[in-house]
């Protein structure tokens, strides 16, 4: 889109009572900016929408067009100087998958490059406080879903979500960072370098103009990009009233998928991952292979025929407790003896086997090879 198209979207995003939705009834009825701009007054009037007051309004930013221009070729400037730009939802570059949203953004300030690929994300959300358990759950499913070449979604936050990020960025998979500031203002601020890697590997993407703070009321916009942008939508850890549920939400309306990590009853981190599986609004997933299984359809275009299952790394002593196991059901003293091990650090390594699906606990402390 030219300069002064994106001076005219911008004023009109501007006029108070104008949104997305009434901007796309007026080029429905006028077919182009320039059109609307050389509208009178009788004409609005006859757009879906548009009431006296809001015509008024509309007719009087007209006149403010030459000097927003300027202003928008100085925004233009700025993006330069941080190798940054602006693409809006009719322009090539923008992602496809976000454009089939009921609201996606009318413009976007993208730091970095958007890729075919990036149309089969997953977005992997969670906790800016999470437990050690939900630390590692994060690092291993955006590790083993960016070796299958997917790419990962993120909001850029404190705890699940730099984990996730860096997790692929260590793993040479590209990263997707959206952000509820402007592209200028990066938050949290210990999270500068990460910013410029993923910048750098994938992109950083921004509904908000230069200069916007983070406040609290762009993070639910943010959140439906996260999710918008994404196949599926991993939530690691979160409480009931967390910004992933909100996430999840977006997603649900959005008719994406939403997987959830199941955690410890009792934990405040896994109170809205549990909540989820249990109103069977998210699919419980024990590895990267289940998120992989049930978008294999949508997922096809990228892995090919056959998905392989991720590489899963294993202790000395996960190895050691797995070559005593068998698909027979075995008694966790059992497996003890046989591997010189205290049941109590069996019990810990079956846990770690279980959720790294190899392993299932069956009625009784009996255990068993899936």
């Amino acid at each position: 889109m030219n300069i002064e198209d994106l001076a005219r979207l911008d004023l009109l995003l501007s006029v108070e009572g104008i949104g997305p939705g009434k901007v796309r009834n007026l080029l429905s009825k006028f077919h182009s900016l320039e059109n609307i701009f050389s509208a009178n007054y009788n004409s609005l009037l006859n757009v879906d929408g548009i009431s006296n007051n809001l015509a008024q309004r509309i007719n009087s930013c007209f006149k403010l067009l030459h000097q927003h221009i300027t202003n928008t070729e100085k925004e233009i400037e700025k993006l330069e100087k941080i190798k940054a730009a602006v693409i809006t939802v009719w322009d090539k570059e923008y992602p496809p998958i976000l454009k089939k949203i009921y609201d996606p953004p009318l413009v976007l300030f993208l730091k970095g490059n958007i890729i075919e690929e990036d149309n089969f994300s997953i977005s992997i959300v969670g906790t800016r406080q999470p437990t050690n358990y939900g630390k590692i759950q994060a690092e291993r499913f955006a590790s083993d879903l960016s070796n299958q070449n997917i790419t990962i979604i993120s909001g850029l936050a404190r705890g699940i979500d730099s984990i996730a990020h860096s997790a692929a960025l260590r793993n040479n998979g590209r990263t997707i960072a959206i952000i509820g500031s402007g592209l200028d203002v990066i938050y949290p601020p210990e999270n500068k370098k990460l910013f410029e890697a993923i910048s750098d590997n994938g992109a950083v993407i921004s509904e908000f103009k230069l200069g916007t703070k983070p406040d609290a009321q762009n993070f639910p916009r943010r959140n439906r990009i996260i999710s918008g942008m994404s196949l599926g939508c991993i939530v690691v850890e979160t409480r009931i009233e967390g910004g992933a549920m909100q996430t999840t939400s977006f997603a649900l309306d959005q008719g994406r998928e939403v997987f959830a990590v199941p955690g410890n009853l009792g934990i405040k981190q896994s109170e809205g991952t549990n909540y989820l599986i249990q109103k069977g609004e998210a699919k419980l997933i024990r590895s990267a292979e289940d998120v992989l299984i049930e978008l294999e359809l949508k997922l096809k275009p990228i892995l090919g025929k056959n998905i392989s299952k991720p590489q899963i790394n294993l202790s000395l002593f996960e190895e050691k407790i797995l070559g005593s196991l068998s698909t027979a059901p075995i008694q966790i003293d059992k497996i003890a003896t046989i591997t010189n091990l205290s049941t109590s650090d069996c019990l810990v390594h079956l846990l770690s086997l279980e959720f790294k699906g190899l392993v299932k606990q069956l009625p009784g402390k009996m255990f068993a090879l899936l």
